[in-house]
């Protein structure tokens, strides 16, 4: 984008939220947006379906920028419960700390925390990436299905719960794994697509610091013998 294109400006102290949202959802959209004075409020920037970027100055609540395509949202603040909630492309940044089921569902795009992100942080995801440059609550990645996880500080207790086909990478320590995730090797293209997520989430971190974890395969399908895992 050209750094002579105009942003449009949208206080939220005297603009209803319905409003912002029916301008971000128009079919001539500004290229770019700040968002002023959220003060907390939930679904902010929700649905967009454009290739715009939306920089939003202060904390947020539930749900921001849930259902994103193709935009990047920047939260410069704080986040609550849910962001991200179902992202199909784009990139959502926040520069504090995510609630609870951050980018839950989210099918595609990537998502960056730079603080950290409470429990069930990537919970079924099919196809996001998801990079916390802190620590996540207990229950991230619980039944994620695909896409990546990467945590760079440390994981709470049941991680990976009854995860499929995601990857869940983890630099530091990891309280307790959940129901048939294991930890597992990292090869080669796994040092070099965990190595393309930090840079693209701007972190410096090796990808060899890192350690890998994934599905045992044991639930796949249903065993008597595995009875006491469900």
């Amino acid at each position: 984008m050209s750094v002579t294109e105009a942003i449009e400006a949208v206080d939220l102290a005297e603009t209803p939220l319905r409003e912002l949202n029916r301008r971000l959802h128009g079919a001539d959209v500004a290229p770019r947006w700040r968002v002023t004075h959220p003060n907390g409020a939930h679904a902010v920037a929700v649905g967009i379906d454009a290739d715009i970027e939306v920089d939003v100055d202060g904390h947020v609540g539930y749900y921001c920028a849930g259902m994103n395509q193709h935009a990047t949202v920047r939260v410069h603040g704080n986040a609550g419960v849910g962001l991200a909630e179902n992202i199909m492309s784009g990139t959502v940044i926040v520069d504090g700390y995510a609630g609870q089921s951050c980018a839950a569902t989210g099918r595609g795009g990537l998502v960056v925390v730079r603080g950290d992100a409470s429990a069930r942080c990537g919970i079924s995801m099919k196809g996001v990436d998801i990079v916390v440059e802190g620590s996540v609550g207990h229950m991230s990645a619980f039944m994620a299905q695909k896409g990546a996880l990467v945590v760079c500080g440390d994981a709470g207790e049941a991680l990976g719960d009854s995860i499929y086909e995601a990857r869940v990478y983890v630099r530091g320590t990891v309280a307790s794994l959940g129901a048939d995730c294991v930890e597992k090797q990292m090869r080669p293209e796994h040092v070099a697509e965990l190595a393309d997520l930090l840079e693209r989430a701007g972190r410096t971190e090796r990808a060899e610091e890192f350690r890998r974890y994934g599905s045992a395969r044991n639930l796949y399908h249903f065993k008597v013998d595995n009875a006491g895992a469900y």
